[in-house]
């Protein structure tokens, strides 16, 4: 794949850690969005590498089973 572009979101290709560009892709949200999830504290848990963000996949996705986790039987 051709550098500038971000890698694809699958559990092969994926390593431990990913960029905000990344999960803004996965979760199909801008990454101003992921921005204000991070400073209002309702996102991901982010974690810093020197002064750059960074997300564990698995985290990611514990957040959004968390996310989409809601009772049917009203």
């Amino acid at each position: 794949m051709p550098n500038g572009f971000p890698r694809p979101a699958t559990a092969a290709t994926r390593g431990p850690l990913a960029t905000p560009a990344e999960i803004a892709a996965y979760l199909g949200v801008p990454v101003k969005t992921l921005y204000q999830w991070k400073y209002r504290g309702i996102g991901p848990k982010v974690h810093k590498v020197g002064r750059h963000l960074r997300y564990r996949w698995r985290e990611v996705d514990t957040w959004l089973d968390q996310q989409t986790s809601y009772d049917l039987t009203a």
